[in-house]
């Protein structure tokens, strides 16, 4: 089945609420839950199991460009994001998303899905014992950034997740601080998102078994369903982590994500 109905409507704008209370609230990628459960909904709809994994990532990515505008905005209204290392990042992240986004294409649903999980049950561990790595260096020079960024870009394009989970703790490592490491990396997800979903909707878009809607493995109903609800919730997030006992609830999370990604790696 390739139409879209309201009760797949309804899946995209509940899991971009989701998403982007999870990201206000625990300071996590949207990425990082918007790609399985768009797997499990794909598979739902029907869509060709061969499809299932390259259209959930690339969609995640096409809704990241518009929520990383919102976030980067709202970092840059505080004064939080060095766009001095954003540009200096953002070449070698655009040339490693657009090649990995290409990459992507000849790689199975399958592999890709072990992928994500690798990935997946990494950033749950990381994210139970907020394993953070202490300053230990200066920011390196342009070819330095250029390698670290094109590293960040394939990664995040090939797991479908704006890169936070690994350009904040890179950033934090080159002694910036904490919250411009942060405002940064948001700064730095929508270039990952748009060379990785401009690449990804490119290569696909002779694939066969495409649902209607889709520019290549952009399915467009899920990414400006998700992407909407998502910006509209983040803030909520945000409220609600002044509340709320956060690190007991990340590491809940952790035990969700580590639990999915081990599902995504062997599925029964």
């Amino acid at each position: 089945m390739t139409d879209v109905n309201s009760e797949f409507l309804l899946i995209y704008l509940v899991l971009g609420s989701i998403a982007g209370v999870l990201a206000g609230l625990l300071g996590i990628g949207g990425g990082l839950i918007i790609v399985p459960v768009l797997a499990f909904t794909f598979a739902a709809q029907k869509i060709d199991a061969a499809l299932e994994m390259h259209l959930a990532i690339a969609t995640s990515l096409a809704s990241v460009t518009f929520t990383a505008i919102s976030s980067a905005w709202a970092h840059h209204r505080r004064g939080a994001v060095r766009w001095d290392v954003v540009a200096r990042l953002a070449p070698g992240i655009v040339i490693g998303a657009f090649v990995a986004g290409l990459g992507a294409h000849y790689l199975s649903s399958a592999a890709l899905r072990v992928m994500f999980g690798v990935f997946a049950c990494a950033a749950a561990v990381n994210m139970a014992w907020e394993l953070h790595p202490s300053a230990q260096r200066d920011l390196p020079g342009p070819v330095g950034l250029a390698v670290a960024g094109g590293a960040i870009g394939a990664i995040s394009t090939l797991v479908g997740i704006g890169g936070g989970t690994m350009t904040v703790p890179f950033l934090a490592w080159c002694r910036l601080e904490m919250r411009t490491a942060v405002g940064s990396s948001a700064a730095c997800g929508f270039p990952i998102a748009v060379a990785g979903a401009l690449a990804l909707g490119a290569a696909g878009l002779d694939a066969p078994g495409l649902p209607a809607f889709a520019t290549g493995y952009v399915y467009w109903p899920a990414a400006l369903g998700v992407a909407l609800a998502s910006i509209f919730a983040a803030p909520l997030g945000v409220r609600l982590a002044h509340t709320m006992p956060v690190r007991t609830l990340r590491r809940i999370f952790a035990v969700f994500l580590l639990l999915l990604g081990m599902k995504l790696i062997a599925p029964v």
